[in-house]
């Protein structure tokens, strides 16, 4: 994971521990197949991407287990 999604991410999700679940659950969702809502890029991996997604606001707390 890179550290500076982390530290952008954090700045909209404030509590770590859900920032965390939402990273993971999202991992899981694109392992399964889910499609990846950001660009990707090469040298991302599915972590990253779940952060680009939360930066971008793709990703809420309320969307989640819809996407």
């Amino acid at each position: 994971m890179r550290a500076d999604l982390v530290d952008q991410a954090a700045q909209i999700i404030k509590d770590p521990p859900i920032l965390i679940n939402m990273v993971s659950k999202r991992v899981r969702q694109i392992a399964l197949g889910r499609p990846v809502l950001v660009e990707r890029r090469p040298g991302l991996r599915e972590a990253d991407l779940a952060l680009l997604e939360i930066i971008q606001g793709k990703i809420t707390i309320a969307n989640i287990d819809n996407s």
